[in-house]
Formats: C-alpha cells, structure tokens, sequence
C-alpha cells in the first residue's frame, strides 16, 4: 500500500507548529473588528434552498461552515488539522467538524451520506492539498456529490496551480465547469483574472 503523502498545509505546520494557532487567532481578531469573513459563504448560501446540506472541504476553523450553518443548512466540514477542527467546534458549535485528508475522503464510511447540494472548497484550500493528490480531491468531491449538487472552488492565481491544469484535472474527476468567475462576488473571469471562483456539477 502507497504511503500516504502529506499535503503542503501539514508541511508548513510541521515547520512551523505555531502556524495553525495564528491562523486562528487571525480571523478571530478580523470578526472581532467587524471584518466581512464570510463572502464565500454569501454566494454558497445563494445557490441554496434552505435546509440543503453543505460540505465545507477544508474548512479550516470554521469561518463559512459556521455561517451556512446559521443561516440554517446542515453543515459538515472536514479539514485535515486538527488544530483548526478544534477551533471550529469551539467558535461555530452545530456542523458536524471532522479531521480527515481531503485525498482520501470517504464519509459514508463515517456514517454521513455523500449526497451534497453544495461542496465549498474555499480559501486557497486546493493549492495546498499535496500536488500529486488533487486529482483524487477532486474526484472525492464528485463521488460526494448529490444529484444536482454543485461543486464551488476558489483560489489564487498565485499560489502554484495553474488554473488549465485545475480545469483539466477536474474533467478528469468527472466535474464539468458551469461557471467560471474571478471573484466571490460574481465579476467575471478572464484571462487578466488573478483569482478563480469555479463551479462545477456532477
């Protein structure tokens, strides 16, 4: 059996163990001073009727989950620090938050249906999962997917994923691309965009 390969957060955070506490700590002091922290999560919960069930991949401490989760969807948010996880239960209590590396995501298997309406996989989480992976990521999003659900991925032009290249690997997870925007706020992309919002369905 292949070892499992550790994505480039875990590298960073065996690095720097202080890492994941400061990331934390981050967005708390920004919703403390009023900061809008959960955009993405406006778009999502527009896409959704009420009581959808949502699938926050890489969730981190729970910024978005925990909003869609107010605004009343049943959340499940899955991020493979547990440093984060512990926060998320903390600061946004209701979602179902698990640990788990999004290459190997296999919820039924952890008595959640794989039937969602919506699978978030925001803040820059797909440029951190580990490169040789994210075709596998990907394809865990589309085996998750409910019959009409959607997949909604956003990161930066910046951060070492070539948006051809993720656009190629998620038509060969199963994933075709209905939308494609340069922003959480709907402005349209292009090929001067810096930033990708990409949605996808089954």
């Amino acid at each position: 059996m292949n070892a499992r390969v550790p994505s480039q957060w875990e590298e960073i955070t065996a690095a720097d163990p202080a890492h994941s506490t400061r990331y934390v700590n981050r967005f708390r002091t920004l919703a403390a001073e009023g900061a809008d922290i959960v955009g993405e999560a406006r778009l999502v919960d527009a896409m959704l009727a009420r009581g959808s069930r949502v699938l926050d991949a890489g969730c981190g401490a729970g910024r978005l989950g925990g909003y869609l989760h107010r605004a009343g969807h049943e959340v499940v948010g899955v991020d493979v620090d547990p440093v984060l996880i512990a926060a998320a239960e903390q600061d946004y209590p209701g979602p179902a938050w698990l640990v788990g590396d999004l290459a190997d995501l296999e919820l039924p298997g952890r008595g959640i249906a794989a039937d969602f309406d919506v699978i978030v996989c925001a803040g820059n989480v797909m440029a951190f999962v580990a490169p040789s992976t994210r075709v596998a990521v990907l394809t865990g999003f589309a085996r998750h997917l409910g019959p009409t659900g959607r997949v909604v991925v956003g990161f930066g032009a910046d951060r070492g994923y070539e948006f051809p290249q993720f656009f190629a690997d998620a038509a060969a997870a199963g994933l075709t691309v209905d939308l494609r925007l340069s922003t959480w706020d709907l402005r349209p992309f292009t090929d001067e965009s810096d930033f990708l919002v990409a949605v996808f369905s089954g």
